[in-house]
């Protein structure tokens, strides 16, 4: 398979989030948007945004990836739900380029794409609807084969981490429901399979062949994970969080080790004011960083960021227009645009925004590790 390199851990994955859909389209959020908490935890910090694109309408975007083009610049691929498609743009000026995919089952089709994360020239896109993760090579989205129709029954998020060149193990959130309305969480013995992993290779022709390694999940009363879409990892420092966003029992990220191991720390209670959607890592040198972590507040989201190691709080900041934000993906890499690199989130489902990381670091007072 003719891939180049892998991108380092600093230009960024994925995550994911949206759960605002009725019942009938079996979303597991337990709020509507008129549920949203406009009372925020902590105070934050304003940082305007670099640019936001022009709204798509009908289109429900919900979680993001990068990619670096061989003519150094940089595109924002986004999973649209409603339209079946991923829409991709240029990163450093949110300019729209392409449309691709519709409705269906067919390689390089989709139904209900949710979770996205790029590895190397390879993005692997999750569909909810049909229980399966597809890779496509870029730049030209060839379908490189599917994985997880047999295992996966409502997946949402993904991450990956690279084990050996070109070999993966990958991580998906199973947020499956009961009831009518979907919004029944499964008995305890079932939460044991909220995270499903696969181990991904390459064949000689370039064809994902991926393994199916287990499930894992926290079964206690108190820390199940009971309603699961976003998901990031720290290979450097084996963690894993995990998002739970039910917010009928408590709302906050989980502590996993990458083994499946619940290491039985989460964020302090109150946290997030909403949900706890998107969570990406921003790995600085010398091993340090922050999590940033999404909390879908009204008007205006919060993000919230937290010590890469210890995960003591360090700040939170919002945009001037950013709201009801699901997913976010982190480029740390120089951009044309961003020399620092860039945060990026989605919008109102509807378009797509970029916060330039000296700016959050400046206005947050953060190491300047993170954008020299």
């Amino acid at each position: 398979m003719n891939m180049r390199p892998l991108l380092p851990p600093t230009c960024a994955l994925l995550l994911l989030a949206a759960c605002t859909g009725g019942p009938g389209l079996r979303e597991t959020s337990s709020n509507s948007r008129a549920d949203v908490a406009t009372q925020a935890p902590r105070p934050a910090l304003v940082v305007p945004e670099a640019f936001v694109s022009d709204p798509t309408t009908g289109a429900e975007l919900d979680s993001l990836a990068t990619w670096p083009t061989p003519d150094g610049g940089t595109w924002l691929v986004a999973t649209a739900k409603a339209s079946h498609q991923l829409h991709v743009f240029d990163a450093d000026t949110g300019r729209p380029l392409r449309r691709l995919g519709g409705e269906g089952a067919a390689p390089g089709q989709f139904n209900r794409p949710n979770g996205i994360a790029v590895m190397g020239d390879v993005a692997f896109v999750v569909e909810r609807d049909n229980h399966r993760v597809q890779a496509l090579r870029m730049p030209d989205f060839e379908p490189l084969g599917l994985f997880g129709a047999d295992e996966l029954r409502s997946p949402y998020g993904i991450w990956l981490h690279e084990t050996a060149p070109y070999a993966y193990d990958a991580y998906v959130t199973d947020s499956f429901m009961y009831g009518d309305d979907y919004s029944q969480v499964p008995d305890w013995n079932e939460l044991a399979e909220r995270v499903k992993r696969f181990h991904v290779e390459f064949d000689a022709d370039g064809q994902v062949q991926a393994t199916f390694q287990g499930s894992f999940g926290d079964t206690h009363p108190d820390t199940a994970l009971r309603m699961v879409e976003s998901l990031a990892g720290d290979a450097a420092h084996d963690r894993l969080l995990i998002a739970d966003e039910d917010r009928r029992h408590v709302s906050t990220l989980r502590d996993y080790a990458l083994s499946g191991r619940f290491t039985g720390r989460s964020l302090p209670d109150k946290t997030f004011g909403a949900e706890a959607e998107g969570v990406a890592l921003w790995n600085c040198r010398d091993g340090q960083g922050y999590w940033v972590a999404v909390d879908q507040l009204a008007p205006l989201t919060q993000f919230h960021l937290f010590d890469r190691i210890s995960l003591a709080y360090r700040g939170t900041f919002q945009g001037e227009t950013t709201s009801y934000t699901d997913g976010i993906t982190l480029n740390a890499a120089p951009s044309r645009a961003f020399s620092g690199g860039a945060l990026y989130a989605v919008h109102d489902d509807q378009a797509i925004t970029a916060f330039d990381l000296r700016e959050v670091a400046r206005v947050l007072g953060l190491e300047h590790n993170c954008t020299d």
